[in-house]
């Protein structure tokens, strides 16, 4: 028995050396990972603010995006703006020619005097086509007697002025000038008193 106890002393020693070993090697695990663990906070932070950055940069990008689209979105919305009033520019413009030849003929059926049905006929429609220009944007530039404006105006001759009141207007009107929606489609041509 006492070899028995001889062996049991050893078994219990060895063990007991392989236990504070294994101790040992735990203790010295568990630093490790403490060190791990806090490199892995310090990695899993760094990941953090790196994709809050691209988070915030992200965000940012998108405000620019709808900023942009925003602009762009009111931009083609003026322009289609200014298109629908000036779409029919051309038109009017083909029809000013008719418009001074009827000016021409109110002014001729005035000298007359004579009033008959035609006469009445004639004013009437002149009347319905003054009221289809308003309806349509077209205003008549007022320019006899109003100073010379070059953004309305064109001048073409100067005459000794009748009045003194008359220097550096509009005497007389050659030909009616329009102007669509407050856009100038064919200046006033005028006789300037000097």
């Amino acid at each position: 028995m006492t070899e028995d106890k001889a062996n049991g002393n050893e078994q219990f020693e060895a063990g007991t050396a392989d236990f504070t070993a294994y101790q040992q090697e735990a203790a010295h695990d568990k630093k490790e990972t403490k060190k791990e663990k806090a490199h892995k906070k310090t990695k899993t932070e760094e990941q953090l603010e790196k994709t809050e950055e691209e988070l915030l940069e992200l965000k940012d990008k998108h405000i620019r995006l709808q900023a942009e689209f925003d602009n762009y979105r009111k931009r083609t919305l003026k322009e289609r703006m200014e298109l629908l009033k000036t779409a029919s520019e051309s038109v009017l413009m083909s029809i000013l020619p008719v418009i001074d030849d009827f000016d021409r003929a109110m002014q001729t059926l005035d000298t007359v005097g004579e009033e008959s049905h035609i006469v009445d006929g004639v004013k009437l429609i002149y009347s319905k086509f003054q009221d289809f220009l308003k309806q349509n944007g077209v205003k008549e530039i007022d320019a006899k007697g109003q100073n010379f404006n070059t953004d309305l105006h064109e001048a073409i001759t100067k005459i000794p002025a009748p009045t003194e009141e008359l220097i550096g207007k509009n005497v007389d009107v050659v030909q009616k000038g329009y102007c669509l929606n407050d856009k100038v489609i064919r200046f006033s041509k005028v006789v300037i008193g000097e």
